[in-house]
Formats: C-alpha cells, sequence, structure tokens
C-alpha cells in the first residue's frame, strides 16, 4: 500500500483520545501562561535574562534526567526507579519514535496526532515495506519495556517493601481513577495490537504470538474494534482527569525545573511559584519513609505528601501545618525538590499572631571591642559544657572575643520563625544586628546550628559566620591548636540546621578526624536522623521525643563506636535525656579533651563515666 498517496485515515474510536488530548494540552498551556503571567514582575525579568543562556540547556538536561530517567528516585531503590523510569521513558520513546515510524512510511508527511497512536489499526502490512520488521520490532520492544513498570506498579500496590517502600500514599477517589485509566493504557494498547495480529497475521515478538493465541482462543473478529475503542477511552480518560489530580505534576515539574534553573524560589510568602510546586508533587509517598513522626512514632496521617495535597486542594488543618519537626528529610528525598520547609513555615505564618514585643531590653547591651563574637544561643546555655569547652580553645588559642549572650537573655529567633511568629522574629532579628555590628567583630561564631541557620539566611550581616566546628577547624588549619589524636572511635551525628539546613558536612567531620577515629553510621550527611528535640513542633509528648531520640540513638550506636559526637547544643540535651550507657559529648568538649597542652585538664564524662583516651602515638 502507498502510504505517501493515502488520504488522512480515520475511525470514529480516535475521537476519545483525540478529545482528552486536545483539552490536556490546552489545559497545560493555558495553565502554564497564566502561571508566569502572575509571577513577580523580578521573576519575570530572571526569566527573560536566563532564557536564552546556558542555564536552558542545563534546564532541558534537568527535564530528561529527572522527568523521564527518574534519577532521584533511582537513589531512592533501583527496582523504583526503573518502575517510573520505565512508564515516562518508555511512553516518550513510543511517543517520538511513533511518530518517526509514520513519518517514515509517509514520506515525511505531517499526520494528525492519533495516526501514530493507533498506526497498528489504519496499516496492518508494515512487515512488507521497507524497514518494516526494524519499526514493528522496536515498537513491540519500548511497549514490552512499558508493560515491565505497569507490572512493577501493580505488584508495588500490594508489597511496597521490595521497591523499598515502608509504606505508600493513602490516594483521593479522582486519583485512584486517573491511576486505573493510566494502568489500562498499555494492557489495552497490547490487547488490541495482538488482536490485529491475529486477524492479518502481523506484529513482532511480542504482539505476534499474542496474536496466534487470541486467533485459537477468542473470536477476534468480534473484538477488533472494541478493543481499539478501549485503549482510546483509556487514554482519554487519562488525560481529561490529569489536570484535576497528582498526575498535573508530569506537565508541572517540567515548568518548575526551568523557573528554578532561572533563579526563581520560594519567597516569604505564598507566591505563584508555590502553585507550581504544589501541582508537581506526584504524591509518590518517598517522603512517607523519611518522616520519622512515622516511622518512629506511628503517625502515618501528617507527613508532607498529605499537607501538600491538603493544600493544594483546601486549606490544610492547623494539625498538618503543625505536625512537623522541620528537620528536612522529606526535602531531602523529594524527587522533584520541592521546598516543604518553605511552604510549611508560610502557613505557620497564617495561623499565629504576633503580640507586639519591642525588645527594647536589647538596647542596654554594649561590649567592648572584639574580632570574634561568639554566640552560644539558648540551647548553648542549657548545656553550659559546650560553650565553656568552646571559650576555652578559644582561649587557648588566643582568641579575641566577646561573649554576646553572656547572660542568656537574647534569642536569635529561629524559634520564633519555626512557629510561624515571622513579624516577631523580624523585629528581634533587627536589634539583633545593631547589637552584632555595636560590638565590631569581624566575625561571628555560634555552636547552635539553630542560630547559625538564621544568622546565614535572615541577618544579611557583612561578616563570615561561622559554626564552632568551622571556626575551631580553622584555628587548627592556623596552628593556633594542636590536638593530640587518639584511638578513640567516634561516631558524628549531623544535626538538622547544619547539615541539611547549612550544607555543612565535612568541616566537623575533618575536624573529629584530628582527636580520633571517625566511623560513620548508616544514616549520615544528607540521610542523618532527628535527634527529636526539634523547636519546629509543639504537638508531640515528651515521651515520644525520647522515643524519636532513643531510635536515633541505636542507630547512631550500632557501630560500635565509644561516643557519639553532637554539634548541636539541643541534639546534645535530647540525646542525653534518652540516653543511660551511650556516651555522648559536644565536638567542642571532644576537642578540648583531646589538645596536647596537658595544662588543660578536661576529661570528657558522661553520666558520670570518663572516656579512657590512649595515645595513638
Amino acid at each position: 500500500m502507498d502510504l505517501h498517496a493515502m488520504h488522512f485515515p480515520y475511525h470514529p474510536f480516535v475521537l476519545p483520545f483525540t478529545i482528552g488530548l486536545v483539552f490536556v494540552f490546552f489545559y497545560v498551556i493555558g495553565k502554564w501562561i497564566y502561571w508566569i503571567s502572575r509571577l513577580g514582575k523580578d521573576d519575570r525579568i530572571k526569566i527573560f535574562k536566563n532564557i536564552f543562556t546556558l542555564k536552558t540547556p542545563q534546564a532541558v538536561y534537568e527535564v530528561f534526567m529527572e522527568c523521564l530517567i527518574h534519577r532521584k528516585v533511582f537513589k531512592k531503590n533501583a527496582l523504583l526507579g526503573y518502575m517510573h523510569m520505565s512508564l515516562a521513558l518508555g511512553w516518550f520513546l513510543l511517543i517520538v519514535l511513533g511518530n518517526l515510524e509514520t513519518r517514515y512510511f509517509t514520506h515525511g508527511r505531517i499526520n494528525p496526532p492519533y495516526f501514530p497512536i493507533f498506526f497498528e489499526f489504519f496499516e496492518h502490512d508494515l512487515i512488507s515495506l521497507n524497514y518494516g520488521r526494524f519499526w514493528t520490532f522496536t515498537m513491540d520492544l519500548l511497549l514490552l519495556f512499558i508493560l515491565t513498570g505497569v507490572g512493577l506498579a501493580y505488584f508495588k500496590r500490594f508489597k511496597s517493601k521490595p521497591l523499598g517502600m515502608q509504606k505508600t500514599t493513602k490516594h483521593v477517589p479522582i486519583d485512584r481513577l486517573a491511576l486505573t485509566a493510566l494502568w489500562l493504557i498499555f494492557p489495552l494498547r497490547l490487547f488490541a495490537e495482538g488482536v490485529t495480529a491475529g486477524l492479518y497475521d502481523a506484529g513482532s515478538f511480542l504482539t505476534n504470538p499474542i496474536g496466534n493465541l487470541f486467533a485459537s482462543t477468542l473470536p477476534i473478529h468480534y473484538l477488533y474494534y472494541p478493543s481499539w475503542w478501549a485503549y482510546s477511552f483509556a487514554l482519554g480518560t487519562f488525560f481529561v482527569l490529569l489536570p484535576f489530580t497528582r498526575y498535573m505534576h508530569i506537565p508541572t515539574e517540567i515548568l518548575l525545573i526551568f523557573l528554578r534553573k532561572y533563579g526563581i524560589a520560594e519567597k516569604d510568602i505564598h507566591s505563584t511559584y508555590t502553585k507550581v510546586e504544589l501541582s508537581s508533587c506526584s504524591r509518590c509517598g518517598i517522603c512517607i519513609d523519611a518522616c520519622q513522626l512515622g516511622s518512629d512514632l506511628g503517625i502515618v496521617s501528617t507527613q508532607s505528601t498529605y499537607f501538600i495535597k491538603s493544600l493544594r486542594y483546601d486549606k490544610p488543618s492547623d494539625l498538618l501545618i503543625d505536625s512537623c519537626m522541620v528537620c528536612k528529610r522529606c526535602d531531602q528525598v523529594c524527587p522533584v525538590g520541592i521546598d516543604i520547609a518553605s511552604i510549611r513555615a508560610n502557613e505557620r505564618k497564617e495561623l499565629h499572631l504576633f503580640d507586639e514585643n519591642s525588645y527594647k531590653y536589647i538596647n542596654g547591651y554594649r561590649y567592648k571591642s572584639a574580632k570574634v563574637a561568639y554566640f552560644t544561643g539558648c540551647m548553648g546555655h542549657l548545656t553550659p559544657s559546650v560553650y565553656k569547652a568552646t571559650l576555652a580553645l578559644f582561649d587557648k588559642a588566643g582568641v579575641d572575643y566577646n561573649f554576646i549572650d553572656k547572660d542568656g537573655s537574647i534569642c536569635c529567633g529561629r524559634p520564633l520563625q519555626l512557629s510561624g511568629q515571622e513579624d516577631a522574629a523580624k523585629q528581634l532579628i533587627e536589634k539583633n544586628i545593631k547589637l552584632i555590628e555595636n560590638c565590631g567583630a569581624t566575625i561571628l561564631v555560634t555552636s547552635c546550628p539553630i542560630c547559625a541557620k538564621i544568622f546565614n539566611d535572615n541577618y544579611n550581616l557583612k561578616i563570615p559566620i561561622y559554626h564552632h566546628s568551622q571556626y575551631l577547624l580553622k584555628l587548627a588549619k592556623e596552628k593556633k591548636l594542636t590536638f593530640n589524636k587518639t584511638d578513640i572511635k567516634i561516631t558524628y551525628h549531623d544535626p538538622c540546621e547544619l547539615g541539611r539546613g547549612l550544607g555543612v558536612y565535612d568541616e566537623p567531620r575533618e575536624l573529629l578526624k584530628l582527636a580520633g577515629n571517625l566511623i560513620e553510621s548508616s544514616n549520615s550527611r544528607e540521610n542523618s536522623l532527628c535527634c527529636g528535640g526539634s523547636l519546629g513542633i509543639t504537638n508531640i509528648s515528651q515521651e515520644q521525643r525520647h522515643t524519636i531520640a532513643s531510635i536515633t540513638l541505636d542507630e547512631l550506636s550500632a557501630n560500635k563506636a565509644d561516643i557519639v559526637a553532637t554539634a548541636c547544643p539541643l541534639c546534645k540535651k535530647t540525646f542525653k535525656s534518652a540516653s543511660e550507657n551511650i556516651m555522648i559529648a559536644d565536638i567542642s568538649e571532644i576537642m578540648l579533651d583531646s589538645i596536647s597542652d596537658k595544662s588543660i585538664k578536661h576529661n570528657l564524662k558522661i553520666e558520670n563515666k570518663e572516656v579512657i583516651v590512649k595515645s595513638s602515638k
């Protein structure tokens, strides 16, 4: 048959697919245009400035790696990554190669969009054409590739653990309907092509044997048209439902990646960008396992996937907004990279009213000029051994410093910020900025990652800000401190705010290696577990916090280290309250204990037990 000479083929069964495709195409394009037009002026300028730069091909690459390959999901679990990739990449290749196939056989003619999708219905004798066997084999291979992913998706609904997921998302009815349509699309395609192959002795390695089986067991003459109608109807149903379900993430994630590459990010109030992020959530459920409220406490209805779903469709409950430790483990594992912590913080602002407080008491402080301003923070004052060890090391190194919150009356503002009291936090920050600037310091050092986070993100200081582990390492590199390495085995716990919050992972480890042998725990760096003492959550009991701390400590001590090192006063305080036999100390205490100057006597004492340190020299 001369396909080039054919008029455009048509059959009414293509209508469900065509109607669905046209609807979803114009809906998505319209939504993109609306979102972009509603972005702030500064954000639109960023788009225009970056669209013709290298950031655009970088975004295209990111779309390929995350929307088709699903790189981040592969990091979670290879089988889970394959399931997502086979559906996304397989469908994409089926569309692209299907169009190339029809363009090849029609000698470059532009065909209606339904023609490549239903090509086997309109043309039964492809094998006899040039390269016909290649094309039929390729399309069968892609269909098989996709069907393996569909099979894994079926399996995952009943047994998710082999795919790396302890728990899966509970979907709303319309999501289930769209999921059913999606799961039917490719089995129905296989059925329709199998029936066609049985009627016309066509197909390749997959559809031809199935066609022969159907021909010998089923009344395929009566099934021919219904099978193609069913396939078209499944496609059309999925397309029509897509904008109103979690599957809106498919087109929206593409837009999100481009916006993010162009420098657009979450604001301190909800914006159009927030809506893009909310619609980009696939509700895959990966964040559920990452949440320690679920894994440690059995609270499985407040995770980020449910918070985002409720925010997208309706106003979330106070429980959903407040039930989060803000440890950012969900941010870290989210395949889409949604800034969940910032979205939740913005919601908390709307919940909590601010009682006016001028913070006049801060204005009265005056300090002598010093190079370093040291801020221990509220939690530091509750664990005084941390700042005492830090200042002892400063004295040994000859550091010129001011202890600016020595009397413990100044807060950094981060607890207010975490609770949603942004206006109160801003007033406090303004007072603290003047206080720090009046010190005349050229460096700010804090022992508290909670303080370090807000200093870096919100204070806009013109001086460098160090966590004490970073500054102590700097002093060691400058030969102002010398440590005596021992054979003690140390496990380091990454605090949420220092690690996932500020990206500080290497300096504490490099410093601890000067004192002993560092042993990594199974969940470290980006995957570090929260201590449970988070200031970001107020609606769990002390007993529940104790449970989280105990489970985290069990994981940290599993490698039989002599001591668990912390870099956060709150972590140390929380762990100490939950431990009986596990030795816990701040990184500053460990470094002070290992200093080579024998005039400084500082044996680590945890629960009245001395850590015996033997020199390795």
